[in-house]
């Protein structure tokens, strides 16, 4: 007879994964928008708007390319970019707002 592994201590061990890769992601996410909101503050400084559709497009083809890559759904990945993108937007409309 094989020895058999214990589930619930398997799923213990991914859930454990798991948490610490949403953990790298909101540090991660975190340092994204620091950065970007630097960016909201030069843009506002310099009278740039908000926005930069040719960016945005530039950088959803990317993320689209290292999803296929990385075995992402690339529709995801985009659903993903363009929720970031909104709240980036709204970062820089308030740092060209004076807020």
């Amino acid at each position: 007879m094989s020895e058999r592994s214990d589930p619930v201590a398997d799923l213990m061990r991914l859930r454990a994964t798991i948490d610490n890769i949403d953990a790298a992601l909101i540090f991660m996410l975190a340092e994204r928008f620091r950065a970007t909101k630097q960016v909201g503050v030069l843009k506002a400084e310099h009278g740039m708007p908000p926005s930069d559709p040719a960016r945005e497009e530039q950088q959803t083809g990317r993320l689209r390319r290292l999803a296929i890559e990385a075995d992402l759904d690339p529709e995801f990945a985009e659903k993903w970019f363009n929720f970031v993108v909104a709240e980036v937007i709204r970062h820089h409309t308030e740092a060209a707002d004076g807020r």
